[in-house]
């Protein structure tokens, strides 16, 4: 999955507003932005063999770090602390708490609808007991849920906030629709070349998404 996780952010936003989405935008794709660099770094490890699936091109083989159940849960732990001391005021006495566990749950959604439209390859621990739904062999299904899970939770952020400007009502379905656009390519466009282009692209997207998310929620309020 790739454009549904945005959802998980928009919702979360909406439910607690200090929490900026940017953050959000990352924490959801944090597994995969790990992912990114541990194949380009060779930890982990990925094939490009076009048709594994319907519409992913990507053999994902060998990724127990990042994409197994209880990788996902530590990176989760990780987030949750991360998160507490980014926001926790000096000689503050309130923890604050719960935006920290949103941010490790929006971490923790990522393993959850991966499992979802994976073939089995997201292990439950190491890299055994592989487990995938497959929902990405299915191309209309995968793609009319990732755009209902992307603006399902638009829509909730979107009902909770009001626009500053011109900007901050267009902005949003406009990105949006680069989204879908961007997901249309993963799905239906030429495999990529190598795997380490897969990652260094899939890096830049996720930080610049995530750049254009911090500018966006600066036109709402």
């Amino acid at each position: 999955m790739f454009i549904g996780h945005y959802g998980v952010s928009f919702a979360i936003k909406a439910v607690d507003r200090s929490v900026p989405l940017w953050i959000l935008f990352i924490a959801v794709q944090l597994v995969d932005v790990l992912w990114g660099v541990f194949v380009l770094t060779g930890v982990e490890k990925v094939r490009i063999v076009p048709g594994s699936t319907a519409t992913n091109p990507l053999d994902l083989y060998y990724m127990p770090y990042t994409h197994s159940l209880v990788g996902a849960l530590c990176w989760s732990a990780v987030g949750v602390g991360a998160y507490w001391l980014f926001q926790k005021k000096p000689g503050a006495t309130d923890w604050q708490i719960a935006p920290a566990l949103l941010v490790g749950l929006a971490v923790f959604s990522h393993w959850i609808l991966d499992l979802i439209v994976h073939r089995p390859d997201l292990p439950l621990y190491d890299d055994t007991f592989k487990m995938g739904f497959g929902l990405w062999n299915f191309p209309a299904i995968a793609f009319g849920l990732e755009i209902i899970l992307l603006f399902g939770g638009m829509f909730l952020y979107m009902r909770s906030t009001t626009a500053a400007n011109a900007i901050g009502k267009l902005g949003m379905p406009v990105l949006g629709l680069l989204l879908i656009a961007a997901q249309s390519v993963v799905f239906f466009g030429a495999p990529p070349t190598s795997p380490a282009s897969t990652a260094l692209t899939a890096l830049v997207a996720y930080f610049l998404f995530a750049s254009v998310a911090f500018w966006l929620e600066r036109q709402r309020h």
